[in-house]
């Protein structure tokens, strides 16, 4: 049976009245949970964590070998003071040029949800992960055949995903939102 409430103050039919205002238009509170939720994942390069908290795989020594191979050495061979703490502070996914962290951002999508991405190439296989070979096999040709792509095996590390916090957060603006806060 349909309850009837009657609103007689006229504070309570204002408030009510921003309430279905607030909830007709929500596109300044995706923009919010949009830039939040690109920030948060940002900050997951930094403490290289997954979104439940969990630490990525670590730099294979495969890949740090390749990448010390930039920094500069001593005339012995071994690596300056300062190339060493690079190589020593190298976290996964963060290159010289740190271009998937720096470029995560948000997509207002429909008219009720908002998607958190990267334009990169690379986005996808950091995400999942990828087995050697999975790509097929590079164009360039060595003295013993072509090469598979990946060449070695990529461990996932997921960035994409709301933390608890994250939850916690949108939660919060939701309801600072809808209440007019």
């Amino acid at each position: 049976m349909p309850q009837i409430i009657e609103l007689t103050s006229r504070s309570g039919l204002d408030y009510l009245h921003g309430l279905v205002e607030r909830a007709a238009d929500l596109r300044a509170l995706r923009r919010e949970i949009g830039e939040d939720l690109a920030e948060s994942t940002k900050q997951r390069f930094a403490s290289a964590t997954a979104p439940d908290g969990t630490a990525w795989a670590p730099n294979s020594a495969v890949t740090l070998a390749r990448y010390s191979a930039r920094f500069a050495r001593k005339k012995d061979g071994d690596l300056t003071k300062r190339s060493a703490a690079k190589l020593a502070s190298k976290k996964p996914g963060t290159g010289e040029t740190r271009a998937l962290s720096t470029t995560i951002n948000y997509q207002l999508q429909g008219e009720d949800a908002v998607s958190i991405g990267s334009p990169m190439v690379n986005a996808g296989t950091f995400q999942y992960g990828a087995k050697s070979g999975e790509y097929g096999f590079g164009l360039y040709r060595t003295r013993q055949g072509s090469f598979p792509l990946p060449w070695g095996d990529i461990p996932a590390r997921p960035f994409l995903g709301a933390s608890a916090d994250d939850t916690a957060n949108i939660v919060r603006q939701v309801r600072s939102y809808l209440m007019g806060e």
